[in-house]
């Protein structure tokens, strides 16, 4: 079949929140204030978890590596999207797209199955954690979310970019899936296919194991003779529940679906924003052995 002559795309522009018209620059002021309070929270738990023996442990190895990670997939998209914001337009070339693909695609594979390695672990074998999470297995279980998500991103970004484009506005404020894939001067059923398949791998996987574990979380829950101890776990495992119910469910409907352009982007901000801020708070910054360690490095610097 002869192949046609389309003329090449070197650059694509963000459409991002255009519509917002007047209110960019509070979108503008919310969203920086969250990036900050993001990349701050990030960097105060992986500081402390590296420098604070007592944190020396298989969880807090694993929650070092997942807020890296968020730092990470946050500095790549959300600093584009607060520039876009304030300088309208701002063109971002093919390549520098499909670098910030591939880092979303990689990182937030990496980051779900990190997450649902762990807690699967500590939540469904807790007697043997110690034994199971031994050095060796932290370092395996790493390789293996990280492996996941580099097949996951060769997948998706050579298919995406052996693709010819004619349009140049992305109905988005990232280089996301299905708005750059949208377009593609020709028939994308292949690339379609490919995207259902991998995102149907990396979130209900996850679902399905996260699922699992909330089942014996709330069986666990349920014989605990006291009912101040039942309510107290119920309490911190309800929190955890509700981030994992908002990043998947995003995802799901945002990957799974056909969405409108205003709908998209209010999931997107969702699981690329929000979650990565309730992530620290909720398994991290409420802990109170990390209460402990920054209280003992805040009193290490005072005196």
């Amino acid at each position: 079949m002869e192949r046609k002559n389309f003329t090449e795309v070197t650059e694509f522009i963000f459409l991002g929140f255009s519509s917002s018209g007047k209110h960019q620059i509070t979108l503008f002021v919310v969203f920086l204030t969250i990036y900050i309070l993001t990349l701050a929270s990030n960097i105060i738990i992986v500081t402390i978890i590296l420098i604070d023996h007592h944190l020396h442990t298989p969880m807090y190895f694993y929650l070092s590596m997942l807020a890296s990670s968020e730092t990470v997939y946050t500095l790549e998209i959300v600093a584009r999207m607060l520039s876009s914001l304030i300088f309208h337009k701002q063109p971002i070339s093919l390549a520098g797209c499909a670098t910030q693909m591939f880092f979303f695609v990689i990182l937030a594979t990496n980051n779900c199955f990190l997450l649902t390695a762990m807690s699967y672990v500590a939540i469904c074998k807790p007697l043997r954690y110690t034994v199971i999470m031994s050095k060796g297995m932290c370092a395996q279980l790493v390789r293996v979310s990280f492996g996941t998500g580099l097949v996951m991103v060769i997948l998706h970004v050579t298919a995406m970019f052996n693709l010819p484009f004619c349009g140049t506005v992305v109905e988005h404020f990232f280089c996301d899936i299905y708005p750059v894939m949208k377009l593609s001067c020709i028939d994308t059923t292949i690339n379609e296919i490919i995207n259902c398949g991998v995102s149907s791998f990396v979130i209900f996987v996850p679902v399905c194991l996260n699922f699992m574990s909330y089942v014996l979380i709330i069986s666990s829950i349920l014989k605990i003779a006291s009912a101040e101890g039942r309510k107290k776990t119920f309490t911190t495992c309800a929190s955890h529940l509700i981030v994992v119910i908002a990043h998947y469910g995003c995802a799901s409907i945002a990957y799974r679906s056909e969405n409108s352009v205003e709908k998209d982007l209010l999931l997107s901000v969702t699981y690329i924003i929000i979650t990565p801020l309730l992530n620290p708070v909720i398994y991290t910054l409420r802990n109170k052995e990390v209460k402990d360690a920054l209280r003992r490095a805040v009193g290490k610097n005072v005196s």
